[in-house]
């Protein structure tokens, strides 16, 4: 009878994390108006994570008492405000993959671009704190004051990284439809990046990263612009990167040690997905960044 009680209980707290991390899937839309210093795939990405944020702070609502900032906007001598400007913290909801391609309309206002997005995604509540990590991305400098989502081709990329929590981490780069891995280094074998609580990591430095197989790169690009996305995924509970293969193409950075393993980002997105209904402790920040030739 011990054991039938034992296990009945087990089932059900194993049901129980399992609709803790249950998903819902929710449509929004949103319309940017954009400065004139924004290109049309910068604001074209604004435009998507708007959308996002704005379906989640609708569907799971939001910490009021973190929301200390309006965002304003010139529209045609008007000023505009939107509370949207939200990070993950201050929403209740976390986003985990678009369902179906986000539909952009695009027009002219004067000489205002405004990007109309609609798009159905998929997103979690988010029942249990997660842990606040800082992840910033860096300019050929390992210091946080070169701090930049600006490149130009031939730029070092560093990123610095310090967690409250021990935990592991994973950090990757998408670019169109293929995902690249920069974390863990290409040569670790074990598909795991362990790192300590309260100590400042800088990632891609010889210098400053003393662990082997380190993977240096230069952002390189043949375009006049080229935007990208740099994901930094941490958990205090244990996982692996996704399964890849080493890349032969020419993507928007180059390393001193061969390219960095790939995916195609169908594959990350779903790879990600089941991990966050596996893990509430997981969380993720997206850093775009722009490449100019």
């Amino acid at each position: 009878m011990k054991r039938i009680l034992l296990f009945t209980f087990g089932l059900f707290c194993c049901l129980g994390m399992i609709q803790a991390a249950k998903t819902k899937t929710i449509k929004a839309s949103y319309t940017y108006y954009a400065p004139e210093n924004v290109t049309l795939e910068q604001a074209k990405q604004t435009a998507l994570q708007r959308a996002r944020l704005q379906g989640i702070a609708e569907e799971f609502g939001t910490n009021m008492n973190q929301i200390g900032t309006t965002i304003r906007e010139n529209v045609n001598g008007e000023s505009n405000a939107s509370v949207f400007q939200l990070t993950n913290s201050t929403v209740k909801g976390q986003w985990i993959k678009d369902v179906d391609e986000p539909e952009y309309d695009i027009k002219y206002e004067g000489s205002i671009l405004v990007v109309s997005v609609k798009v159905k995604f998929e997103a979690r509540e988010m029942k249990s704190a997660t842990v606040d990590f800082e992840a910033k991305v860096l300019r050929n400098g390992t210091e946080d004051k070169y701090e930049s989502g600006e490149f130009k081709s031939g730029d070092d990329l560093f990123l610095s990284f310090q967690t409250p929590k021990e935990g592991y981490l994973a950090v990757y780069l998408v670019e169109g439809d293929m995902a690249y891995c920069l974390l863990p280094y290409r040569h670790q074998t074990n598909g795991i990046c362990q790192v300590e609580a309260n100590r400042r990591y800088v990632f891609f430095s010889t210098v400053e990263d003393k662990s082997a197989h380190v993977d240096e790169y230069v952002m390189t690009t043949d375009k006049q612009v080229e935007n990208n996305v740099i994901y930094v995924i941490f958990s205090p509970n244990e996982f692996s990167k996704a399964a890849d293969k080493q890349s032969n193409r020419q993507v928007g950075l180059e390393g001193t040690d061969g390219l960095p393993r790939e995916l195609s980002f169908d594959k990350y997105q779903a790879w990600l997905s089941k991990l966050m209904g596996q893990d509430e402790k997981l969380d993720t920040k997206s850093i775009p960044i722009v490449i100019r030739k």
